[in-house]
């Protein structure tokens, strides 16, 4: 796990933006960090966030997208994926980023992509923001999404 090269986008004020939270279910221990990362970056931010939860990451795109198509300015998509031993692991990641992509192209409007696809769950707990994680991944979705929101914002007046 790298992490090198990655930009600052913190301190950033997103007053005005409705920022909504999809996340999954599995892996309720992951999955909480990366919650918690996300709120943290949006309060920050001082956005206003509402919260959905699903039941899983295949599941991300079709919520991400009703909730863009209900007004929200951006969603922060976060799921947690652990490769198995059958494709099923193929399927749903590539279910999820394609489809994620798909709404972020669709409705015009930003995802920040918190969908971890890991190996072993361990690398999840080093990802998910928790105390002696090396990262957090649900902070950086949210920042995306808010500098995302924030540029298009400039870019449509």
């Amino acid at each position: 796990m790298s992490g090198a090269g990655a930009p600052s986008l913190d301190k950033v004020d997103g007053t005005g933006l409705n920022i909504t939270i999809v996340a999954g279910t599995w892996h309720e221990e992951i999955t909480n960090g990366l919650l918690e990362g996300a709120r943290r970056a949006l309060a920050a931010a001082n956005v206003t966030v509402s919260e959905v939860r699903v039941a899983g990451s295949f599941e991300l795109p079709v919520v991400s997208r009703a909730a863009l198509e209900a007004g929200a300015d951006a969603v922060v998509a976060l799921g947690v994926i652990i490769r198995g031993g059958t494709p099923h692991f193929e399927y749903v990641s590539d279910a999820a980023t394609s489809g994620l992509t798909q709404v972020s192209i669709l409705t015009g409007k930003p995802v920040g992509f918190g969908v971890l696809t890991l190996d072993t769950e361990q690398q999840g707990l080093d990802r998910a923001g928790l105390p002696g994680s090396k990262e957090d991944k649900g902070a950086e979705a949210a920042e995306a999404a808010i500098a995302t929101a924030l540029t298009l914002r400039t870019i449509r007046g």
